[in-house]
């Protein structure tokens, strides 16, 4: 997973900083909102990038969306994970429905680390395949599967 957080963040423009910072930004139609990062979304920020790379769902704006519908099915555990990814499905459900609906039913049956057990220093150091079988994710990912 290190080998692969480190690919995400080069090919997203994101990086690791985000994690500790105090506040986070938005863009919608050009204009920035401003949010504080609280504790919860600290600590589920790094995990809801594992989903990103486990499932292969991107970045934009319809992979965000995408990700939060997968999330929302798979198992969220404290408010900040349910209001942000259902603030993506439904800004998702307007761009791409079809697209939100794959991601949600493709979840059925899999899981989230939102509420697994091992610490983030133990998940940084399994493989992506291991994880994806441990949230019982196909071993090639969702994204792709007719699900783009």
């Amino acid at each position: 997973m290190r080998e692969a957080l480190a690919h995400y963040f080069k090919r997203s423009g994101f990086g690791s900083e985000t994690y500790s910072a105090l506040t986070f930004t938005i863009k919608l139609l050009g204009i920035p909102f401003t949010f504080p990062s609280t504790a919860n979304r600290k600590r589920a920020l790094p995990l809801h990038d594992f989903h990103h790379i486990l499932t292969g769902y991107g970045t934009s704006w319809i992979g965000e969306a995408e990700i939060g519908a997968w999330e929302l099915r798979a198992g969220c555990n404290s408010l900040v994970t349910y209001w942000l990814n259902g603030s993506g499905v439904l800004l998702g459900l307007l761009i791409s429905p079809r697209r939100v609906w794959r991601a949600f039913r493709a979840a059925r049956g899999q899981h989230t680390l939102y509420r697994d057990t091992k610490p983030y220093s133990t998940l940084i150091e399994m493989s992506v395949g291991d994880l994806r079988r441990r949230l019982g994710i196909p071993a090639e990912g969702i994204a792709g599967q007719g699900n783009e």
